[in-house]
């Protein structure tokens, strides 16, 4: 491991131009530039082992989604996650787990890059330096606006994303779907959901560095010194605050695809609501709690671990 992140810190990802000029150094690199670099590599192998979780998310999230082997309970399909990811092996064969892994690795990897590169440059705006810690109340708040630039800047592939997860669009390609919206629904069908993807991803992103910042400040300072026990701490740090960060933001991610699925239906954050709460009631804002828990646990774990180990290695610690 440690080889790979040396290859790493002194090969492509961070050194784009090779040169043979004995004073070029990691240091003619601008840090938010490195920070972008580290945060897309390790958003990549995140992406593409999680995405199975967030498939069967949306699938479980769609409210018109036909499960045969669903179970029936007061009149209403309650499908749960075994049978979703039952059927889609069974209708599109295992390759159907990584439905829409193009678009999800199109935005969850530049995603990552630059929340940790605007997270990096947030943090040297208010005098943080390379070792301090941040405070709770700090944390939230560095949290929120990063996620919300990169969250901004990436709405049209979220949306795309979302679709072809579903199950209900069928898109050729990315090209093919960012045509077929805008001509159909303009710039408003490229940005709908913004709001609770925003409601979403900005708390969970706060509460999630809140967390993994304040549970790592409490493990013992040495267990940090070595690579071996730096990883298990920094991924079991990521898993406690992924668990606590889900949870409290699923309802918005329940909102958030519905109404990128269905925009005539739902064309705004309140209709989507009062539709899953008479259908399904309280317990419908935490249609697919369980995947997408799982999903964003391991892959912010893995993500914030690997950049851990990368940053560390390149000067950015």
């Amino acid at each position: 491991m440690s080889q790979e992140i040396e290859s790493f810190s002194n090969g492509w990802a961070i050194d784009t131009v090779p040169s043979s000029d004995p004073h070029c150094s990691d240091n003619d690199y601008h840090p938010v530039f490195k920070a972008f670099l580290a945060g897309s590599f390790s958003g990549t192998f995140s992406t593409i082992l999680f995405q199975p979780l967030d498939l069967v998310k949306t699938r479980l999230q769609n409210p018109t989604q036909n499960v045969v082997a669903a179970a029936a309970v007061n009149s209403r399909i309650q499908p749960g996650m075994i049978t979703i990811f039952t059927n889609i092996v069974r209708q599109e064969h295992i390759a159907g787990l990584w439905r829409g892994m193009v678009p999800s690795v199109a935005r969850c990897v530049p995603g990552v890059g630059l929340y940790f590169s605007s997270l990096h440059w947030l943090k040297a705006k208010t005098g943080k330096t390379r070792n301090q810690d941040l405070g709770a109340m700090e944390a939230v708040v560095l949290g929120v606006m990063a996620r919300t630039m990169s969250g901004v800047a990436l709405i049209p592939i979220t949306v795309i994303k979302t679709r072809y997860e579903s199950g209900v669009y069928k898109y050729n390609s990315l090209t093919d779907a960012l045509k077929s919206i805008y001509k159909a629904e303009g710039l408003r069908g490229l940005s709908c959901g913004l709001g609770p993807t925003l409601a979403r991803d900005a708390p969970f992103s706060g509460l999630y560095l809140m967390f993994y910042s304040q549970t790592k400040q409490a493990i013992p300072k040495e267990w940090l010194q070595t690579s071996t026990t730096a990883s298990v701490v920094h991924f079991s740090c990521g898993i406690i605050a992924g668990i606590a960060a889900s949870l409290v933001t699923n309802p918005a991610d329940v909102l958030k695809t519905n109404m990128q699925l269905y925009p005539d239906k739902f064309p705004n954050a309140f209709s989507a609501a009062l539709y899953i709460h008479q259908t399904y009631g309280v317990r419908g804002y935490f249609k697919g709690a369980v995947p997408r828990m799982l999903r964003r646990t391991l892959m912010a774990a893995m993500a914030w671990t690997v950049f851990e180990e990368i940053t560390r290695s390149i000067g950015l610690k």
